[in-house]
């Protein structure tokens, strides 16, 4: 994700990466999925608390415009919350089957549509009804937003030498070639990667195992750009920037130069990884889906508008990198 080379320019600093940053401005794809929310809103400043909903997909229509209607659905969506400081970050994973009220259109009331699938918004309205349908049910503002294209990080991640994983039981893969995928740390090159965080089918708790999964490849992603072995090297860099641009879609006002800037206290291991609270998976109106915990989550995406996730995440904690979700 963008915020992944945020990290990279904020670690290296100085006027020169401040002027590179400035071109790979120039090189990211934008949308606007606020026009028709409101109005459309003005563009906010990276200063003080902010949220970035980032969505992502491995398996879109090529032909499908992310700020329109399309025949793909969001596989990954989650909440970063940017408390004010700038020093940490909170990453809320949305399980895509969550049950949610989707408004109509991304100007309608929030409840003037019918309930889904949350990933169902994306389909419907593309980013401009997903922002919608994230703001109504969390009652928090997006102020900027990220699509991810996922086949895009099989670049991203062989920019970076691959990435070290854990596999939690030996696994097949559904997927041709059917790779192996052993029990312990793997080393995955870009191929093996993205091959792995798409493995559900397989676990117990199915779809949350591949949402767990993810979370660990965005960690282990900003581990290792952040690594000396990446920062030292002009050529390494430059194509883990260039893979990372060429994989994302943003908003009309999001900048890497002001967010270099004011990420510069950002490091990997200030990151903490969250699920939104849920009850697990029902099935309502023929439809197996994951419902929330209304109260669990209103706690938690009160603490995210108030800017106290930090208190929320102390009381919620369930043990070392284990962070309350369901």
């Amino acid at each position: 994700m963008a915020g992944v080379a945020v990290l990279v320019l904020a670690l290296l600093g100085g006027v020169g990466a401040w002027f590179y940053a400035r071109n790979l401005d120039d090189d990211l794809a934008r949308t606007d999925p606020f026009s028709e929310i409101t109005g459309g809103r003005p563009a906010k400043k990276v200063d003080g608390a902010f949220n970035i909903l980032l969505v992502g997909s491995d398996s879109r229509d090529p032909d499908a415009p992310v700020d329109g209607a399309g025949k793909w659905r969001a596989d990954t969506v989650i909440v970063m919350h940017i408390p004010a400081d700038h020093k940490s970050a909170y990453l809320v994973s949305v399980p895509r089957d969550l049950y949610v009220p989707i408004p109509e259109n991304a100007g309608a009331a929030c409840d003037s549509g019918s309930r889904n699938k949350i990933n169902a918004a994306f389909a419907f309205g593309g980013l401009p009804l997903a922002v919608k349908t994230v703001e109504c049910f969390t009652d928090v503002r997006i102020d900027h937003v990220m699509a991810i294209d996922f086949a895009g990080f099989k670049d991203v991640t062989d920019a970076l030498g691959g990435v070290d994983l854990k596999v939690e039981r030996n696994t097949t893969s559904i997927h041709k070639p059917y790779r192996t995928f052993t029990k312990g740390v793997n080393h995955m090159n870009g191929a093996e990667a993205l091959d792995w965080i798409r493995q559900r089918k397989q676990f117990p708790d199915g779809d949350f195992a591949r949402m767990r999964h993810q979370q660990e490849f965005l960690r282990a992603l900003m581990d290792k750009a952040a690594s000396s072995g990446t920062l030292t090297n002009p050529k390494k860099l430059n194509d883990f920037l260039k893979a990372v641009t060429a994989a994302v879609t943003v908003d009309q006002g999001f900048s890497l130069t002001d967010m270099a800037v004011q990420f510069r206290s950002l490091r990997g291991e200030n990151l903490t990884f969250v699920t939104s609270p849920h009850l697990g998976g029902q099935t309502i109106d023929g439809q197996s889906v994951v419902v929330s915990d209304r109260e669990k989550a209103l706690a938690m995406y009160q603490a995210i508008a108030g800017d106290k996730m930090a208190d929320w995440v102390r009381t919620n904690q369930k043990g070392p990198g284990d962070t309350a979700g369901g």
